[in-house]
């Protein structure tokens, strides 16, 4: 069975400015590079959606998982509509968690 696989606003910009980040650094091809192979790797989880942690203590149906041990990427699996909605990647250590809660104290 496979899944659709959608980016949220958040997450696009958080890929455009870890891209703008590296390429700032000195390195616009790596930070072409390194976003796409995100890119591929999400896109993948049309094919098999239930990889990572779920972290229902955060966001319900929300999960977890790692990227080449750089990045974090946050995402929920709608099962209703047969879709995986990537949340956001957070580069290098950032506190996802905070974020999450801040974002569920303003709802």
């Amino acid at each position: 069975m496979s899944y659709g696989v959608a980016y949220s606003r958040r997450a696009i910009q958080h890929l455009q400015n870890l891209h703008d980040f590296i390429a700032n650094q000195g390195s616009p091809l790596a930070a072409v590079s390194f976003v796409g192979s995100i890119f591929e790797y999400c896109d993948q989880f049309g094919t098999f959606p239930q990889r990572g942690t779920a972290r229902d203590d955060l966001r319900p149906d929300m999960r977890v998982v790692g990227f080449q041990r750089r990045a974090t990427i946050l995402f929920r699996i709608d099962d209703a509509a047969k879709r995986v909605v990537i949340l956001g990647v957070y580069y290098g250590g950032q506190d996802y968690e905070a974020v999450i809660k801040s974002d569920a104290d303003e709802e």
